[in-house]
């Protein structure tokens, strides 16, 4: 058998299945994951819907962190969401350890893949992609951003809200 079809018969995407989910359950699984993270987060941040996206079988949702996490601070929120991603008994996957654009990776038992990463300005951004799922359409997040939500903009802007505690030390 060729190492192509193992990994497709290993990943359930023969039948574009998985346990009987279709996307929109993928969907509003990815949104559950997210909220409990976000949920977690103390003290707050503020967070606006990233888009939504769809491939052949499987969906990402994103979340884009509007509050500004200064470089003294991402260490802290980095350990806040790997302690809750393992006390979840989420798999570790990847840790970048970069100073600048750090980035923790892990996969959920039932194969959701989950990222925190850091992007310019402090901006921390949070993304769950499904495994692969019966094709179906997907519809916007039900959850509410608690940042504005930025319609109508072609990017999301950099972080423009400030922490106390998350902004400390940020010019």
């Amino acid at each position: 058998m060729s190492v192509v079809l193992l990994s497709v018969l290993l990943s359930g995407c023969v039948s574009g299945e998985r346990d009987g989910m279709d996307m929109q359950g993928a969907a509003e699984r990815s949104d559950v994951i997210l909220d409990a993270v976000l949920d977690e987060v103390q003290p707050a941040v503020r967070w606006t819907h990233g888009p939504t996206t769809t491939g052949g079988c499987e969906v990402s949702r994103r979340r884009t962190v509007m509050t500004v996490i200064s470089p003294e601070r991402r260490g802290s929120f980095l350990g806040l969401v790997d302690r809750f991603w393992r006390k979840g008994e989420y798999r570790l996957e990847a840790i970048n350890n970069d100073e600048e654009f750090p980035a923790i990776y892990a996969q959920t038992q039932d194969g959701f893949v989950v990222s925190l990463r850091f992007g310019g300005e402090g901006q921390a951004f949070f993304r769950v992609d499904s495994p692969c799922v019966e094709k179906s359409e997907v519809a916007d997040s039900t959850t509410k951003p608690t940042a504005p939500t930025y319609e109508g903009m072609e990017h999301i802007p950099r972080p423009n809200i400030r922490s106390a505690f998350w902004s400390a030390g940020a010019s």
